[in-house]
C-alpha cells in the first residue's frame, strides 16, 4: 500500500528525473524493509537472578506441601517445563531429604491430543505424588492435557507448578505453585528464555 502510493505520486511525475527516480525508489525500498525486519521490542520483567529466586521459592513451597513424602515425581513439559523442573529438583535435594524423581513430558502443544509420551514407564508414578512443571500457563490447554495424562493411575497427589501464570485460561486448570502471576492482555506474549539471556520476557 506504501509503495502503491509512492509510485503514483512520484514515479508517475514526468517532472522527475530518472535519477531522482532512481534514489526515490531506493529509499523507499530500505525503509519497507527496515520495517519488516525491524527486531519485535521485549521488555524484561525477570532476569536470571529473579527466576532462580522464584524457582527456589516454589520448591520450598512444594517441599511444605510434601514434607511427609520420601519421594517426588517431578514432570516437567518439554521444553522450558523441562529445564524449570529440573532446577525444582536441584533445590529440593538441597533444602529437604525428598528424593526427586524427574520425568520428562512431551506433549503436542500444536495439537495436544496427539499421544503423550513420558521419559519413563507411567508405573514408575503410581502411588506417589506427582507435580507437573511447565514455564508459563496461557490458555490451559498443554498443562490440562498434560496432567490427564496421569489420571489413567493410582495416585496420592497430583499438582501443578508454573513459572509464570496468566489469566487466560480456557480451560478449568490452575498453578497450585506459581512463581509469578501476570494480568496481560490477549495480545502480549510472555517469552522464558534460558540460556545467555535468561529471562522472562513480556512483548506485544
Amino acid at each position: 500500500m506504501i509503495y502503491s502510493w509512492y509510485k503514483k505520486t512520484f514515479f508517475n511525475n514526468k517532472i522527475l528525473k530518472r535519477s531522482n527516480k532512481v534514489k526515490i525508489y531506493s529509499y523507499i525500498s530500505t525503509t519497507i524493509l527496515e520495517t519488516l525486519t525491524m527486531p519485535e521490542k521485549r521488555n524484561k520483567i525477570m532476569d536470571a537472578n529473579d527466576i532462580h529466586k522464584t524457582v527456589k521459592r516454589i520448591a520450598y513451597q512444594i517441599y511444605e506441601t510434601h514434607f511427609e513424602d520420601s519421594k517426588l515425581i517431578v514432570a516437567g513439559i518439554a521444553d522450558n517445563g523441562v529445564i524449570v523442573a529440573k532446577r525444582i529438583c536441584e533445590e529440593l535435594k538441597k533444602i529437604s531429604k525428598i528424593k526427586p524423581i524427574f520425568v520428562e513430558i512431551k506433549v503436542d502443544k500444536k495439537n495436544p491430543i496427539n499421544p503423550i509420551v513420558l521419559s519413563e514407564k507411567l508405573e514408575v508414578c503410581e502411588n506417589n505424588s506427582v507435580v507437573v512443571v511447565d514455564d508459563v500457563l496461557n490458555t490451559g490447554s498443554t498443562l490440562i492435557y498434560a496432567v490427564t495424562h496421569f489420571l489413567s493411575i493410582e495416585l496420592k497427589k497430583l499438582q501443578t507448578a508454573v513459572l509464570v501464570n496468566r489469566n487466560h485460561k480456557n480451560f478449568p486448570i490452575k498453578g497450585d505453585f506459581k512463581g509469578i502471576s501476570l494480568s496481560t492482555s490477549i495480545k502480549e506474549h510472555i517469552d522464558v528464555d534460558f540460556g545467555v539471556n535468561e529471562g522472562v520476557y513480556l512483548s506485544e
